[in-house]
């Protein structure tokens, strides 16, 4: 019997995690095609690059102030029902702003877009987390955090087919594939293995809400980690973000052909995501720091090798473009199973919350300042030695986390 009722949960953990990837596979299609459309829309707003980088930046301040809101509401709500309101409104918003015409309007919506696209991440952890609480679960979160790097690899692919023609266009059709999904993962996905056994006895005791954001911040390990990962995401946002733009504006790419080199960036975060899930399960046995600052740094030296070499080929081009993805991405899947592992397993919900916040609050500042950066200089390739100086910020700042000593909790983390 007891065999039995364990097959089930088994199955049932992988069934929930691969509703939970499929639903987030189309999430950034109501949030990374704003790149795309970053040129067309500073033509039709007449208005500076710097500009459209504040319009950026609002998104990821919203974002970030979701975070700290709904991780907390994660722990304490039923995460499913917080991803599939936030889908839908996220797909409402970006339907509006296809018919806006106003610098400010556009603004507005797409700041609350960053609200409602917050309520999803932490939540899809909070579910993960029920139902991986043993097991491989640096395995877990890798592939969820590959199945947002697909979910890049999506977004560019629709935004490469879209680009010529409307800018409005990106902000309809994509979104469209977000509303199915979500429908989808609302029918089928459970809370916790407790929603299967027993529905609606929750056995885990949920913390206050002051208790739980006082137990995440005194926690000096955590905060470090949460610093590295500001970094980190604001060299991927810096690529993600900017790239199009690159490639869309640079003599290596007078062909349109070229603009598809820039797919291979999403498509080597995803396939870094998923290779550093293995990595640091099995090669680095568990150790998410050490995982995390060697693949920092070989992005750092990946950017600065597009900046300084004079890459006249497509095919090396493609090449580092696709590394520099996986090294700028892929350790961000080591950061999300440290969460349980340095706070327990009731702060999930809370510290993956203030963590992505923490990471869009050092996006949002790198938008404004990368357009302007643009703007002054007039060399798209610029982007690259910042991420070369922000990547090597991430890998340094990651080995802090020595520098404290282990919470009881990390203390009687058993590895996993």
């Amino acid at each position: 019997m007891i065999t039995g009722v364990a097959q089930e949960i088994k199955r049932q953990r992988w069934k929930m995690l691969l509703v939970t990837m499929f639903c987030y596979l189309f999430f950034y299609t109501g949030r990374h095609n704003f790149g795309w459309a970053a040129h067309q829309l500073a033509d039709t707003l007449h208005i500076s690059y710097e500009r459209v980088g504040w319009i950026s930046f609002a998104m990821l301040v919203s974002y970030a102030l979701g975070q700290l809101i709904n991780g907390n509401l994660a722990d304490r709500f039923s995460p499913k029902h917080m991803i599939t309101a936030g889908g839908l409104l996220s797909v409402a918003a970006n339907v509006m702003i296809s018919w806006s015409n106003s610098f400010v309007m556009i603004l507005i919506l797409w700041s609350l877009n960053g609200y409602f696209q917050s309520m999803a991440w932490a939540s899809g952890s909070r579910i993960i987390s029920n139902w991986w609480n043993s097991g491989n679960r640096g395995l877990a979160f890798g592939l969820y955090t590959m199945a947002a790097g697909l979910s890049s690899v999506l977004t560019y692919l629709m935004s490469i087919l879209l680009v010529h023609e409307s800018w409005r266009n990106l902000f309809r059709i994509p979104v469209l594939f977000l509303a199915v999904a979500v429908v989808i993962f609302f029918l089928i996905v459970k809370n916790g293995p407790d929603t299967v056994s027993s529905p609606g006895n929750a056995s885990t005791q949920k913390p206050g809400w002051k208790e739980a954001y006082r137990k995440v911040l005194s926690n000096r390990r955590f905060l470090v980690v949460c610093l590295a990962l500001g970094f980190q995401s604001m060299a991927r946002y810096a690529l993600i973000f900017w790239l199009p733009l690159y490639f869309l504006g640079t003599g290596v790419e007078t062909a349109n052909s070229q603009v598809w080199i820039s797919l291979l960036l999403p498509i080597g975060m995803a396939t870094g995501a998923i290779s550093f899930g293995f990595l640091s399960d099995w090669l680095f046995r568990s150790n998410r720091v050490v995982s995390i600052s060697f693949g920092m740094a070989i992005c750092s030296v990946l950017s600065a090798a597009i900046y300084f070499i004079n890459v006249k080929s497509g095919i090396t081009m493609a090449l580092l473009v696709f590394l520099a993805g996986f090294f700028a991405y892929g350790p961000q899947a080591n950061f999300w199973p440290l969460a349980p592992e340095l706070l327990g397993q009731a702060y999930v919900g809370t510290g993956t919350g203030i963590m992505n916040m923490v990471a869009y609050v050092f996006a949002a500042v790198g938008e404004p300042l990368m357009g302007k950066f643009i703007d002054a200089t007039g060399n798209k390739a610029v982007i690259f030695i910042i991420v070369t100086i922000i990547a090597l910020l991430s890998a340094l700042t990651i080995l802090f986390t020595a520098a404290f000593a282990p919470t009881k909790v990390e203390e009687d983390q058993v590895a996993i």
